[in-house]
């Protein structure tokens, strides 16, 4: 496989080495479900089969405590009257979030009967973990009746906005908005809306500072309406509505009346003006910007191709986001009629946006309600930035699932760092270089981290806000796992070593390979993410070329006509080993006409037998 390397961190050398800490329940199996990292109270909280946890981030024991909540009684019979595995019937955690200062709202799917409760957690200082039994009552519209169907939830001021599947049978799908002081809402019924979708994640997006303005944006894939396939082709989308929206008066009565959806592309251009498309959404991550602003949302997408497996990313700016859904609309005549974008009168006001001069969507003009509910999606599709991937795999034996992206201040300017979750336990660590405008991106794996010894069908997860205390945390269906997100000490004492390695958290500081300190000494600091070049950094007043060559050196002796395994392992991925044949002068002129069968694979000294 191309991404993993020779120099994989096994899940047992991870422990060894203190950079992972396992967490694997009370109970067995945890069968982790949903994860909140709360850094106000420095605590984990955690979602499984049956049961929730809570940790404290500031022992290195991660003291856990565990509420054991099962279906209600009578429920789980009921699944399995109804034909359900006995797998299926349980309750499995998939929402959590914080309520109020003291209370997590939490929500299981109840053995395909959803429920929901109060958790009490306590003030910042304490660790008390209790569940509020007055506090249960349903949870349909809040939280999937499947353990493992895919669904997106954001919980903003009070509200819960939700897209799933909000029946037994798995039909009904929809965008809710429940809980909270505003109105409670749906999508309709309609193919136009959502078809089939398949919802990965949803985030609050600010458009300015104006928070009337405020929307909530759902990442989704779906069957698309306006493809010409007889089988439907699967589109990504990228689907928004504003949170004051109330619905209508007399049209959308109880539903979303600013409900709008674009398509995101992302594709490689091949040739005779061919791309290559990466339709499947498999996560979305949100990279916010310090002020807040114009965040950049990295996609991680699959092909649903049945020639190749395939894997990208892309990277989107909300400025053309933006610009899509300011754009036409999609419009089709008739059955006969091709889609096209609408060239008629737009109501006002704009559908989809909010609007000053009405007090409510309650007051929008009948017409306006209309032209919403039968254009939907945007005309014009969503392009990531220089309209192509920065990072893209094929033909694997593993999927790619989930991903996280750090922004790392590096000595020679940012560096996003992507972390990418595979089925097979393990997780990427990648940063991709970008080199012009149109040229393809250059893809740098700095390290395969094997979190966990084992495969997975369905997705886990990677959670990691606490990028300011540098920790990754990872949840599987074994377990939940925290990470550090470096070793620098692993890429050795040489500082050609460590600047090989290209990783932008590290840097020789004079003496070893340590964790990179903007504010750091800048006399001994070497660090060279874009090149990889240690003749450049490394040669200075400190080293010489001497120094240099004799870095690594190794002897090897062999037997003549037999064989020899050369082992070298470089402490740095990106480093490459070299094997040089050292004769003596005469028997080198008589070697030389077939020094081809010698390989040149450097660093070590072969002598001559």
């Amino acid at each position: 496989l191309d991404f993993l390397l020779p120099f994989d961190s096994s899940h047992l050398d991870l422990l060894a080495t203190n950079r992972s800490i396992l967490f694997l329940g009370h109970r067995g199996i945890l069968d982790f479900r949903s994860l909140y990292l709360d850094e106000y109270r420095d605590r984990l909280f955690i979602g499984g089969k049956d049961t929730l946890y809570s940790l404290r981030l500031d022992q290195t024991n991660m003291d856990a405590k565990e509420i054991y909540w099962p279906p209600l009684p009578g429920q789980k019979e009921e699944c399995f009257r109804k034909g359900k595995d006995s797998t299926e019937c349980a309750n499995y955690i998939r929402v959590l979030y914080p309520l109020n200062r003291t209370h997590l709202l939490a929500c299981g799917t109840g053995a395909f009967h959803p429920i929901c409760a109060l958790v009490y957690v306590g003030h910042r200082g304490e660790h008390v973990f209790n569940l509020d039994p007055t506090s249960v009552e349903s949870g349909r519209g809040r939280c999937p009746h499947e353990p493992n169907r895919g669904f997106a939830s954001a919980f903003i001021g009070g509200d819960l906005y939700t897209g799933l599947t909000a029946d037994f049978l798995g039909r009904d799908s929809v965008i809710f908005r429940t809980m909270g002081h505003r109105s409670s809402l749906r999508t309709e019924m309609d193919q136009r809306l959502l078809n089939a979708p398949k919802f990965v994640s949803a985030y609050l997006i600010p458009d300015n500072d104006d928070r009337d303005n405020d929307k909530v944006y759902f990442f989704f894939t779906e069957k698309a309406v306006e493809s010409d396939s007889k089988g439907r082709a699967i589109f990504s989308r990228v689907g928004r509505i504003c949170v004051n929206d109330a619905g209508g008066q007399r049209v959308l009565v109880n539903k979303w009346s600013t409900f709008n959806k674009a398509r995101l592309v992302c594709s490689v251009p091949g040739p005779d003006g061919i791309d290559t498309y990466f339709d499947e959404l498999e996560d979305v991550f949100l990279l916010r910007t310090k002020d807040g602003k114009s965040p950049e949302i990295y996609a991680l997408f699959s092909t649903i191709s049945n020639v190749f497996q395939g894997f990208a990313v892309c990277v989107y700016r909300m400025a053309d986001i933006w610009e899509v859904f300011n754009g036409p609309y999609a419009h089709k005549d008739g059955p006969d009629h091709q889609w096209a974008a609408y060239e008629g009168k737009v109501p006002y006001p704009r559908p989809g946006v909010p609007s000053r001069q009405y007090s409510s969507t309650k007051d929008y003009p009948d017409e306006v309600l209309h032209f919403a509910r039968a254009h939907p999606l945007m005309s014009k599709a969503v392009h990531p930035v220089h309209r192509r991937p920065v990072l893209v795999k094929t033909n694997l034996q593993h999927r790619l699932r989930q991903i996280v992206v750090d922004r790392v201040e590096a000595e020679d300017g940012q560096y996003d760092v992507m972390f990418i979750g595979t089925d097979a336990g393990s997780i990427l660590k990648v940063i991709a270089l970008q080199r012009g405008n149109s040229a393809a991106a250059e893809e740098v794996i700095l390290e395969e981290l094997q979190v966990f010894k084992v495969n997975f069908k369905r997705k886990s997860a990677l959670c990691s806000p606490l990028f300011g205390q540098q920790m990754l945390y990872v949840g599987s269906r074994v377990g939940v796992a925290q990470v550090k997100l470096h070793q620098c000490e692993t890429y050795g004492t040489a500082c050609a070593e460590c600047c090989l390695a290209r990783d932008p958290y590290c840097a020789w500081d004079g003496h070893t390979c340590t964790r990179y300190q903007a504010s750091g000494k800048r006399r001994f600091r070497r660090q060279d993410i874009r090149n990889g070049n240690p003749m450049h950094h490394c040669l200075d007043q400190n080293l010489t070329v001497d120094d240099f060559d004799s870095t690594e050196e190794k002897v090897v002796y062999g037997t003549e006509h037999n064989s020899t395994f050369l082992e070298c392992i470089p402490k740095s991925p990106q480093a490459t080993v070299q094997w040089f044949v050292h004769r003596s002068p005469e028997e080198f002129f008589k070697a030389s006409s077939c020094t081809s069968l010698w390989p040149l694979l450097t660093h070590m000294v072969l002598p001559d037998p």
